[in-house]
């Protein structure tokens, strides 16, 4: 009876065993602080070589209202979401693959009360929090720089939770289906674009009009335009969209992690 309740893949409700797994991280974490930190740099360097420095050749651009804005203003938030991104893929990518596949944590954890979907769930929220940390450290620098226009980014924090929900459940189901290191090429192939294609540094009108409906699918374009919303204080059934998309998108990641899962771990 043990054994079909652990391999059944519904979603995991027992939130108490993933904490520990959370804590385990932290814990692993304590030493090498310096490696979670070193990820929000990058996206902060490209804040202040092309947000300012491009921004000072470029101007204005149309924002989200169609009104002007600065260069900084319209790309800040985009970075912000990319900083989301990278944080919850890096984690459930690189380190979720070592511990699948070459560290066996899983099949430790397993011999442990916590069973499949406490890892899967553990995982994905470890990501999260990730994530969260790298949005909250580049918000805080938006604010000192004035990049911010509206109270609503405020708000800001909760979408790159989603963000990171939404990318942290897909990166980590993918990881499940990589066998060997020169697979995460692939990672990069897809999210390199993701990061120069989704209205990231240009608004989405000057994209060719064949291309822009391809890029409004993409799942980075929903983050970005979801935070550009909150900072301008342009909000309407846009954002609304954006949010149905990414919770879909971390529920169904969410989903595939734990059968995955099952289908590895569970001999």
């Amino acid at each position: 009876m043990t054994l079909v309740t652990r391999i059944a893949p519904a979603l995991p409700l027992r939130g108490r065993r993933a904490v520990r797994l959370i804590e385990r991280n932290s814990l692993v974490y304590r030493r090498t602080w310096i490696v979670i930190l070193s990820g929000f740099f990058e996206p902060l360097f490209y804040l202040l070589g092309i947000g300012f420095g491009l921004g000072s050749l470029i101007g204005g651009v149309t924002g989200p209202d169609g009104r002007e804005i600065s260069y900084g203003v319209f790309v800040a938030p985009a970075l912000l979401a990319t900083s989301a991104m990278n944080g919850a893929i890096y984690e459930t990518t690189f380190n979720v693959f070592f511990k699948l596949k070459y560290q066996k944590t899983y099949d430790v954890m397993l011999n442990t009360p916590l069973g499949v979907g406490d890892v899967a769930l553990g995982e994905v929220v470890w990501a999260l929090i990730r994530g969260l940390l790298y949005s909250l450290g580049f918000l805080v620098v938006m604010l000192l720089l004035g990049l911010a226009l509206s109270p609503l980014v405020l708000l800001a924090p909760l979408a790159s939770l989603l963000m990171g929900f939404a990318f942290s459940a897909v990166g980590m189901s993918v990881t499940t289906y990589l066998r060997k290191w020169t697979d995460f090429d692939l990672v990069f192939v897809v999210t390199m674009p993701l990061f120069l294609f989704s209205a990231t540094f240009f608004p989405l009108s000057a994209y060719p009009e064949s291309l822009q409906l391809i890029v409004q699918l993409t799942p980075l374009y929903h983050g970005v335009n979801l935070l550009r919303g909150l900072t301008t204080g342009v909000v309407g059934v846009a954002q609304v969209v954006d949010v149905v998309y990414l919770a879909v998108m971390a529920l169904l990641g969410l989903i595939v992690v734990n059968r995955r899962l099952n289908k590895l771990l569970i001999k």
